[in-house]
């Protein structure tokens, strides 16, 4: 260090804070000249020079650090430039952790706070929006965070998993299923469907691959038990699993042909995906085979969709559309 550089109390620190200077006080938009570095550097208790932060630049460069030098007259502006997140790339995964259902309020906060810590405190001002999700309630189980991760450790040490599993009551209380008895799961998959995150696993007592919510899974234990239903997941296709269910809502799985017009293919590709085989019927209507959990809630989704699509196949699915049609019928006095 030149002898002309007195030291302050804070030297040592001094490329850290520079670090943090630079990221926190300085983006695309905003810099900073080398007398306002010297200031805010001795503000901290580091006294600095023009010739030793040139060489200081140099070094975060060489580290990584994409410190940037602008020239406009006689002045010389610095600020950071790229980052390991793009502004864009923020606001859609604060975005994303505001729509989640899966994720508490307090939880929501306390995630995007971070996030924020990722831009400059001028960028930061611009992740805090408020992204209005229609019909959108959070859950509120606290413990979201931690049941992920005991998950991830069980599926990564090939253990199987107990648990208690909830519902709410009436009163808005946590209601115990199978009166508090604990659930005994071999886990092999966590999926985000519905806006809900979920376990899939094997349950070896009935022989079944099922689903539960993991925000209201609870006292989850890993066990030093080896997984099993490593036979039933060895061709198990998490994707199209999910593609199958409606609501995450189980049923059996069956092939079922639907028929529609033309103006249905965007909702049927949204729903299971660009591959489905669409086979022209006339110059209005075409058919396509899906696989599907068939429940009341796939039901109600073709009814959903209007008189432009029908099921034609199997019978059985059939019947369960005009037994369906008959119960709503009842149910509703017609």
């Amino acid at each position: 260090m030149p002898t002309g550089e007195r030291k302050g109390d804070n030297q040592k620190l001094k490329m850290l804070y520079l670090v943090k200077l630079f990221s926190e006080e300085t983006d695309d938009s905003h810099f900073l000249t080398m007398p306002e570095i010297i200031e805010k550097l001795a503000a901290c208790g580091v006294n600095a020079d023009r010739k030793t932060l040139y060489q200081d630049f140099e070094e975060l460069r060489h580290f990584g650090l994409d410190i940037i030098a602008e020239k406009e007259g006689r002045n010389c502006y610095y600020y950071l430039g790229g980052r390991d997140f793009e502004l864009p790339e923020l606001k859609l995964l604060v975005d994303s952790v505001q729509s989640a259902k899966f994720i508490t309020d307090k939880k929501s906060k306390e995630l995007i706070k971070k996030l924020e810590g990722l831009a400059s405190r001028y960028e930061g001002r611009q992740l805090n929006r408020e992204v209005v999700i229609s019909g959108r309630v959070k859950t509120m189980n606290e413990s979201i965070y931690y049941n992920v991760d005991k998950l991830h450790t069980a599926i990564a040490k090939d253990c199987r998993i107990r648990f208690q599993y909830f519902q709410w009551n009436l009163n808005k209380e946590m209601q115990l299923r199978r009166d508090g008895a604990f659930y005994v799961v071999s886990p092999w998959g966590l999926l985000w469907d519905d806006e809900n995150y979920y376990l899939v696993g094997y349950d070896a007592s009935d022989g079944l691959i099922k689903h539960y919510r993991v925000d209201k899974m609870l006292r989850i234990t890993v066990l030093n038990e080896r997984r099993e239903g490593r036979e039933q997941f060895r061709a198990f296709d998490l994707p199209r699993y999910s593609a199958s269910l409606f609501g995450m809502y189980a049923g059996e799985e069956t092939r079922v042909t639907i028929e529609a017009k033309n103006d249905k293919a965007g909702i049927l590709i949204d729903r299971f995906g660009k591959d489905i085989f669409i086979m022209p019927v006339d110059d209005t209507h075409f058919r396509t085979v899906v696989n599907v959990a068939v429940s009341r809630q796939f039901l109600g989704w073709i009814m959903a969709l209007g008189d432009g699509i029908r099921i034609v196949a199997p019978d059985t699915v059939v019947e369960k559309m005009r037994e369906e049609i008959q119960r709503l019928s009842e149910q509703y006095g017609a």
